[in-house]
């Protein structure tokens, strides 16, 4: 059985961390803190050694590497979270880390919503390594400035990122709110600076209203982030807008990279009835599948809006809603990401996220590194995006992808109507 708080996640959110231990007590003899590392190093070798999805471990002797890092001396848990990192490195995974305690602090911040930081999904191009922007955070410091998906982190307050991978890349980012930090970004052929200052960030994961159309009134939904208090707060919409009798939904998951798997499938079953959500397959090859409760807070017509920012969770969501033909996928295609990471909490403070199996759509689609392709593709210029975050004006007439769903769900609006009059 996968545990229950296995989660997909892409991301790294640049926030500014809660200091949480991570140090030795000066009074611990070298010898005390010699075994506490080796023991901290082991046991991370063996989280890996049961579960990671890779039985080759990238085509490595996993045994031989244990060795290699229990033998080593050393004299602080800072060397030791180094070495681990090392290790963990070997297996060429971009979604499997390890978290010095200051990290997973911030990990968890995040998975709670509650975020300090300039507000920037970043993720590793795994062809060129490059540090890439999947979203800036609705509202943010990031958002607001004008920082898109897709645009790549070169400078760091002046210093290349060249070699830099995503967890130093965090490191140089963290700060206390107020502080300034300049980011040099690459769009295209274009290098741009900005200069931010980092500050709390609310994640109000649901966004909702109302909008009147020639078909009738429509309820607009917009999901930022999968976190641990989304699935409550899309119920609290859907029922709002059921009592204003809404004829039909346009749900946003655009710039949605993701978050907990558990909200990824309660809020799949408030649309769904008893159809398959998603289907898990560990490295022996176990499958797991998830099925809707059977109490759909809807029936009515539904049209989701996606884009290259729309990753993991909300992949799961408007895969499972393709499939079933629940629901139009209107915008661009998603990113592609089709791994499921759990997150192992470790004595010290410090924790493992690590990959444990990839996920297929209910029709057996494996979407990584492909992506979902939407039944209407609706493309955005650069200007246009650009736009859309300066203004805030999605969800609105001047938002194109919006506008082809809403016509699309007026569509499938009038279709449901004329059904129910010839019953």
């Amino acid at each position: 059985m996968f545990k229950r708080k296995s989660f997909i996640k892409i991301k790294i959110v640049l926030i500014a961390a809660i200091l949480a231990g991570g140090s030795l007590n000066a009074s611990k003899s070298l010898g005390e803190s010699q075994s506490s590392s080796q023991k901290l190093v082991d046991k991370v070798w063996q989280i890996l050694d049961q579960n990671y999805v890779d039985g080759s471990f990238n085509h490595q002797d996993w045994k031989a590497i244990r060795q290699q890092y229990i033998s080593r001396s050393y004299t602080s848990k800072k060397q030791a979270y180094g070495a681990i990192q090392e290790m963990v490195a070997k297996l060429g995974d971009r979604y499997t880390e390890f978290f010095d305690p200051q990290e997973y602090q911030a990990l968890d911040n995040d998975l709670s919503g509650n975020l300090t930081g300039v507000g920037i999904e970043l993720a590793e191009n795994e062809k060129t390594k490059a540090l890439t922007v999947v979203a800036p955070i609705e509202g943010t410091p990031a958002f607001k400035a004008g920082i898109l998906p897709n645009d790549i982190i070169v400078g760091i307050n002046g210093k290349t990122t060249q070699g830099l991978n995503i967890n130093d890349a965090v490191k140089r980012i963290l700060g206390p709110v107020g502080t300034k930090i300049v980011l040099t970004i690459q769009r295209g052929k274009v290098a741009q600076t900005f200069k931010l200052t980092r500050a709390n960030i609310p994640i109000h994961p649901v966004i909702y209203n109302t909008q009147t159309t020639p078909a009738g009134k429509i309820g607009y939904i917009r999901l930022p982030e999968f976190t641990q208090t989304a699935a409550a707060e899309m119920r609290g919409a859907i029922k709002a807008l059921e009592k204003q009798q809404v004829q039909g939904y346009v749900l946003d998951l655009r710039s949605d990279p993701g978050g907990l798997l558990d909200a990824s499938l309660e809020i799949a079953s408030m649309w769904l009835k008893k159809d398959a959500i998603v289907s898990l397959v560990n490295r022996e090859q176990v499958k797991e599948s998830y099925n809707a409760t059977g109490h759909p807070l809807t029936n009515k017509p539904l049209v989701v809006i996606v884009d290259n920012g729309s990753a993991s969770a909300s992949e799961i969501l408007a895969g499972a809603l393709q499939d079933d033909k629940r629901a139009t996928l209107v915008g661009t295609r998603t990113f592609g990401k089709g791994l499921v990471q759990a997150v192992e909490p470790l004595e010290d403070g410090s924790a493992l996220k690590l990959t444990i199996a990839k996920y297929y759509t209910p029709s057996g689609r494996d979407i990584n590194h492909v992506g979902i392709q939407p039944n209407i593709t609706v493309e955005l210029s650069e200007a246009q995006q650009k736009e859309l975050a300066l203004n805030r004006t999605f969800g609105t007439s001047a938002d194109p992808q919006y506008a082809s769903a809403v016509e699309d769900l007026s569509q499938l609006i009038q279709t449901s109507a004329t059904r129910s009059s010839l019953k």
